[in-house]
Formats: structure tokens, C-alpha cells, sequence
């Protein structure tokens, strides 16, 4: 029995108590803080006989949780009920104090011969839909549309966010990062300069050269894409409150549109279908249907066939089916310059003045949009 005003030396009941960790053959690495601390607040008589050792106090800041742990495993070892353990935790840590049941547990416990302070390992319920199908099926959505974002793919998949997080990161081993600012490298700066003073030297000589240019591009067009900050304002008194916006994202919803344009207007345009990927084949299909649609809406550029195709360096656009194809009908393209959006009237012009008359307005399915 376990007598209050028992002398006790601390060789005989602090070191059974500390945490395997913190053990070492320096006394000095013991934490002894925490312990008289606590016996103080329990109202103890701790006698402390130290003979020619010196004890410092390291400077650590112990888990609150597995400090009373700590403390709980030293109250069994002096034979101290479940009760008495649970007042004094919560006469020493007061609002920190944990639970009574979780006290309790804790006693019963070390008091059946565990050791160890830390949590048991949890093996966790098994995922049921990280399943090969849906694996397969966010991969080829990321590669349809690497900006993706893990709220539409789980929308889209109907399964949780953390299931396509978890999918993204372990099995498919991707990981979501921005966009690098890319520099030019000296030969292709002076490439883009090459081509730039090509094009303007070409509009000089020849009056009639923009309005032989036909250039295209594709852009994902979504069912509903949210006002921009400018567009959500609205006038105000000094006395009305400020008005307020709710966080809003894009839909999943979206399909790709495919669009060719000159000085006149557009020439032609299509949507992607649903489960077709843009690749060469498909784009030598929309040529066909852009050639088409300049017999008959550009007679005149057809008749001479003078006209000039520009587009950008997507790798459907580069690919040799594709110059396979151009070679084939004696379509004459233009240079465009790498990594140069701001030679894409396309990217600079028509998507973005396009898309802010867009931006607010909600269609439901792919056939609205």
C-alpha cells in the first residue's frame, strides 16, 4: 500500500515510468518536470535525496496527450485507482484534462501491462472505389484536360474527394503543379523575331494578306463559368450594406469548341464529341469541314486558292498525319513560333472577348452550350 508520506528516492519510481524514447544512461536527459509537477498539484511529499548529481530540465514540450499518459502509467505504478488518477489529471490540467472514460481507459490499460504511450496502429477501412475502373477512368480524364480539378473529376466519376486525391496521388503517382513561366532560349528568340519580321514584311508587300489568313484554335467552353469581380459590382449608397458574392467554381459541364476565323468573321466551328480525344485523326476530319465551309462561305478564296491556314503548335496541329494531309490538299500554312500565344489571334482576341460574354450565364447540357 502506498503510503503519502513515504519517502521515495527517484531512482526507485520515476524511471520505471518514462517512455522508452526518452531513456538514456545520462541522468541529466531525464525529464523530471513534468513528474514533480505533477505530484505537487496531487499534494505529495516527495523527498527528493540527490547526492553529488545534478539534475537539468531539458528543454521539451511533450505531447499534452502523451504527457498524461505518462502520468496515468506513474499513478498505476504507485497503485492509485482509476478515481484518484482522474482527480489529480484534472487538478493539474484543468481545461486540458482528458475525459473521464478516456482516463479510465487509459488506467485499465497500463494497468493490464501495456508500455507503450503511443496510439495503437489502425489499419483503416478498406476503399471500395479505388477500384481498377475508376483508376482508368480518372486517368483519361486528366488526359483529356490536364487542369482538371479534383472537385470536377469527382463529380464526374461520383465518387468522394479524397478517393480521387488519394487515386491522383498513389496510384497514378501525378501531383497538381502550376504552370512554369517559360523562358526562350537564345536561338528561339531569335526564331520568333525571324518570324514576326517575315509575317509584317509579307502584309507590306502584299495589300491583300491578312484577308487570305484564316487561323483556328480549340478552347473548352464550360456550362457555367462564374463573373468576373468587374462584372459582379454594383452601385452602392454610403449607408446600404456592402453587397456580398458566394464562392463560386466552374461546372463540369463543358465541352471543347473548335472555331476558324478571318478579317470577315467566322469561317467555321464544331464542338469536340463526348469521348473523343483531339488528336491528328480527328483534326484532319475538322480540316475537311473547314474546307467545305470556305467553298461555300469564302467562294472567292476557294476559286483563287491563295488562302492561309494559321494555327498553333498543339501537337494534333504538328503531327505528321496532319502535314500528310495539308501536303495532300496544297493547303499553305504559316510559321507560328514556339510557346507564343501573343501570335495567336485566337488566345489573345476572340476566346477571351467570347468567354466574358459567357461568363454568368448556365447551361445545363452539353447541346445548350
Amino acid at each position: 500500500m502506498f503510503h503519502p508520506f513515504k519517502e521515495l528516492h527517484l531512482s526507485q519510481v520515476i524511471p520505471d515510468v518514462i517512455p522508452s524514447v526518452f531513456r538514456s544512461s545520462n541522468w541529466s536527459s531525464y525529464i523530471w518536470l513534468p513528474f514533480i509537477y505533477f505530484l505537487y498539484n496531487a499534494g505529495f511529499r516527495l523527498s527528493i535525496y540527490v547526492s553529488h548529481v545534478c539534475l537539468h530540465i531539458c528543454d521539451f514540450s511533450m505531447d499534452v496527450k502523451l504527457e498524461q499518459r505518462a502520468n496515468i502509467k506513474f499513478c498505476v505504478k504507485l497503485g492509485k485507482s482509476g478515481a484518484e488518477t482522474f482527480e489529480m489529471i484534472r487538478r493539474a490540467y484543468r481545461n486540458e484534462a482528458m475525459s473521464r472514460v478516456r482516463c479510465f481507459e487509459s488506467h485499465a490499460c497500463f494497468k493490464r501491462g501495456r508500455t507503450s504511450l503511443e496510439d495503437d496502429e489502425r489499419s483503416g477501412r478498406p476503399s471500395m472505389s479505388s477500384t481498377p475502373k475508376n483508376v482508368e477512368t480518372i486517368r483519361r480524364l486528366v488526359d483529356e484536360d490536364r487542369q482538371r480539378t479534383i472537385k470536377d473529376i469527382a463529380a464526374i466519376v461520383n465518387v468522394s474527394y479524397g478517393t480521387v486525391q488519394t487515386i491522383l496521388t498513389c496510384d497514378l503517382n501525378m501531383h497538381h503543379v502550376a504552370a512554369k513561366f517559360v523562358l526562350l532560349t537564345p536561338e528561339q528568340k531569335e526564331h520568333h523575331i525571324a518570324i514576326c519580321q517575315e509575317l509584317r514584311q509579307r502584309a507590306v508587300d502584299d495589300p491583300s494578306f491578312m484577308s487570305r489568313v484564316i487561323t483556328g484554335d480549340e478552347s473548352w467552353v464550360h456550362g457555367y463559368d462564374p463573373e468576373t469581380k468587374q462584372q459582379s459590382s454594383q452601385w452602392k449608397s454610403p449607408g446600404s450594406p456592402r453587397p456580398k458574392k458566394a464562392r463560386q467554381s466552374r461546372s463540369p459541364t463543358k465541352s471543347m469548341l473548335i472555331v476558324f476565323f478571318d478579317i470577315r468573321g467566322i469561317v467555321h466551328h464544331e464542338f469536340l464529341p463526348e469521348g473523343q480525344t483531339m488528336n491528328a485523326k480527328f483534326y484532319c476530319n475538322v480540316l475537311c469541314h473547314l474546307r467545305e465551309d470556305i467553298r461555300q462561305k469564302r467562294h472567292e478564296l476557294w476559286c483563287a486558292g491563295n488562302w492561309l491556314l494559321h494555327d498553333d503548335n498543339a501537337p494534333s496541329h504538328r503531327a505528321l498525319v496532319t502535314h500528310e494531309f495539308l501536303a495532300h490538299k496544297d493547303i499553305i500554312t504559316l510559321p507560328h513560333p514556339p510557346c507564343s500565344p501573343d501570335l495567336a489571334p485566337c488566345d489573345f482576341f476572340l476566346f477571351p472577348k467570347m468567354k466574358l460574354q459567357l461568363k454568368g450565364r448556365r447551361f445545363d447540357r452539353v447541346e445548350e452550350i
